[in-house]
């Protein structure tokens, strides 16, 4: 069987639905209204699909002046998530959200860094499947628990201390996902300090969609071409708030054939942990 490693379709995924060798998850969240996703999961679903929590499931524990708003999990209790889901070496994951993959992205990386590829996004989010009159639910599944062995990825993520390195080598591309108005620091609503990481471009990642899908794999790379201006496209990280929205540009550079460029986890709300770190205002680099 194929397995789909960067976008599924909503008529792909309903011809599915009961293919014991598929787990689909809800990763529908909402920054403002953190249990906003819970409660959404509870009144509708995609029959069979399980729940993920971005602060509880799919972040670890945030230390208040040590890391940002969404680290990364300890590796044990991704395991203990991720089996639970029922997830394990043959199964095909699809991962959904309402916020154009934005949330669900997070997922279909952390699986591809645990080394797990048949994860994929499903392209439209909730809103491609309620318009084409799919099946719902408000029913939890009965989950099949099942043994999720890692498989960790060398080199898929920078550090703070790396991404600083990063910057002062003209090979390499650093971006930052968030808006425009983020990036250049004339609107902060979410971080104690406004602005982005010096010599760091922008591309926020709803640039990657045309009509609430992903654009083709032609206009994605053609775009990020025009973005890496002849740098390999390995020596590509993304970042973004709090290293959730930014995992939305590595997917749409995988879908364009590019292969994988990393993530900075931390982001910019790990960045501006130390005060030392340089921090820029304005729009010298925006794309």
């Amino acid at each position: 069987m194929s397995k789909f490693t960067t976008l599924v379709k909503p008529e792909e995924l309903a011809a599915h639905l009961n293919d014991p060798d598929w787990v689909i998850v809800d990763c529908r969240h909402d920054l403002a209204d953190t249990e906003a996703g819970a409660r959404a999961y509870a009144g509708s679903h995609v029959p069979g699909a399980r729940f993920a929590h971005l602060d509880k499931d799919l972040s670890g524990p945030v230390v208040p002046g040590k890391t940002g708003r969404h680290p990364l999990p300890e590796i044990d209790q991704v395991i203990d998530r991720f089996s639970r889901w029922g997830i394990d070496s043959r199964i095909q994951v699809v991962a959904y959200d309402d916020k154009g993959g934005g949330i669900a992205a997070r997922l279909w990386w952390m699986l591809r860094w645990l080394g797990h590829p048949a994860v994929a996004v499903l392209d439209g989010g909730w809103q491609a499947w309620q318009s084409g009159g799919f099946p719902v639910t408000d029913t939890p599944p009965a989950v099949q628990q099942r043994a999720f062995i890692p498989r960790l990825q060398p080199g898929w993520t920078a550090d703070a201390n790396e991404v600083e390195s990063l910057l002062r080598d003209p090979a390499y591309l650093v971006v930052d996902s968030r808006t425009p108005e983020r990036y250049s620091g004339a609107v902060e609503t979410i971080d104690p300090v406004a602005g982005h990481i010096p010599g760091a471009a922008n591309f926020p990642f709803p640039s990657n969609l045309e009509n609430g899908r992903f654009k083709s794999p032609e206009a994605l790379k053609s775009q990020f071409e025009a973005l890496a201006d002849g740098k390999p496209a390995r020596n590509t990280v993304f970042y973004c708030g709090s290293g959730v929205t930014a995992c939305h540009n590595i997917l749409a550079w995988a879908h364009a054939g590019l292969g994988d460029a990393r993530l900075y986890p931390g982001s910019w709300s790990d960045w501006i942990t130390d005060a030392g770190r340089p921090v820029a205002n304005g729009e010298d680099s925006m794309i």
